[in-house]
């Protein structure tokens, strides 16, 4: 399930908005964007805080990005709109292959691939839930770099206090995931705390 032209033009059509949204309400700080790649396969994997991290991620780069999200944005009258952004659903409610299956699809295609490796939200604010595995077995797959992210601050108006940091694009192991995963979320809580 690869994207098509709709998906690229709606999705032209919507990255003007969200961004203008974003900047204006919010004003974020964006730390290290030039690691994203102008072009070439890449995963952006980091910390899970608010319904709006996929509204920030699309204002960070003029890169199309295809989310990993929920399958439950498919129901109802929101599908229209989901289902024309490149979206990938996943099923929380069992394993699901197909939704990696997917996004290695994407990948390569030389797409770029966004992930909360939490799964979900934190609960707590600024404590990691446990990391699933699917960033890390993506790239891994598919020989992709990842960037990771961190997102700390607040989605409160015009509070100036949220900021995205990016950091510098890795290659993952293939003989040991598992320490892989571990790895990337040590870069993403390095980037939290402040460091490079």
């Amino acid at each position: 399930m690869r994207k098509d032209k709709n998906d690229v033009i709606f999705y032209k059509i919507i990255r003007p908005l969200v961004k203008g949204f974003t900047m204006l309400v919010f004003h974020p700080k964006i730390v290290g964007k030039e690691n994203i790649t102008e072009n070439g396969r890449l995963v952006l994997a980091g910390n899970h805080t608010s319904i709006f991290d996929c509204l920030l991620l699309v204002s960070s780069t003029k890169r199309e990005i295809h989310f990993l999200a929920k399958d439950e944005l498919w129901r109802g009258p929101k599908k229209i709109i989901f289902a024309n952004l490149g979206l990938i659903p996943v099923n929380r409610r069992t394993k699901d292959p197909n939704a990696l299956t997917t996004a290695i699809e994407y990948l390569n295609s030389d797409n770029v691939i966004g992930i909360f490796p939490e799964g979900t939200i934190e609960k707590k604010k600024g404590e990691f839930l446990p990391f699933k595995i699917g960033a890390v077995k993506m790239a891994s797959v598919t020989s992709t770099p990842i960037v990771p992210f961190a997102i700390t601050g607040n989605y409160h108006i015009f509070s100036r206090n949220l900021t995205i940091k990016f950091g510098k694009p890795f290659y993952v192991d293939d003989k040991d995931l598992v320490l892989q995963n571990k790895m990337l979320q040590t870069k993403i809580d390095k980037l939290k705390k402040g460091d490079k």
